[in-house]
C-alpha cells in the first residue's frame, strides 16, 4: 500500500485544485465577497467568513466548502491519505495562490490581507 508524503499530497492537491474547487469558487456572489474581503482562504483547505456573516454569504461559503470536502474526500482516498491531510495541503496551495488584497487566515488564527509579500503559511506547508 503506497502512502503519499506531505509533499506528494501538496502536489496532488495542487493538481486537483486547478479543476475542482476552483470551479466551485466561480460563483459571482463568492467572487464579490472575496473581492470585498468578506471571505478568505484557511489553512484547513476551506473558505472562512471574515467578520459577521449574513445568511446569504453563509450559504455561499457552505456550498463551496461542501464541494471542496467532496473533492478532498475523493482525492484523499485515491492518494491513501486522510481528508484532513489532503485538505491541509490544498489549503497551503490556496493560500499561496491568494493575490494582494485578498484575505487568508494565518497560522496564528488571525485574518491577514495579502500584500505583495508571500503569505504567512502553516509550518507544515511545503
Amino acid at each position: 500500500m503506497r502512502r503519499l508524503t506531505f509533499g506528494g499530497l501538496a502536489a496532488a492537491a495542487m493538481l486537483s485544485m486547478v479543476a475542482s474547487p476552483a470551479m466551485a469558487d466561480r460563483d459571482p456572489a463568492y467572487a464579490a465577497a472575496r473581492a470585498a474581503g468578506k471571505v478568505g482562504e484557511q489553512p484547513d483547505g476551506y473558505i472562512g467568513i471574515v467578520g459577521p456573516a449574513d445568511p446569504a454569504l453563509q450559504r455561499v461559503v457552505d456550498n463551496i466548502n461542501i464541494k471542496r470536502k467532496a473533492v478532498y474526500s475523493e482525492k484523499a482516498k485515491e492518494n491513501k491519505a486522510t481528508i484532513e491531510a489532503y485538505a491541509l495541503s490544498a489549503g497551503c496551495q490556496a493560500i499561496a495562490r491568494t493575490t494582494p488584497g485578498e484575505k487568508y487566515r494565518a497560522p496564528d488564527g488571525g485574518w491577514q490581507t495579502r500584500t505583495s509579500a508571500p503569505p504567512t503559511r502553516d509550518a507544515r506547508c511545503p
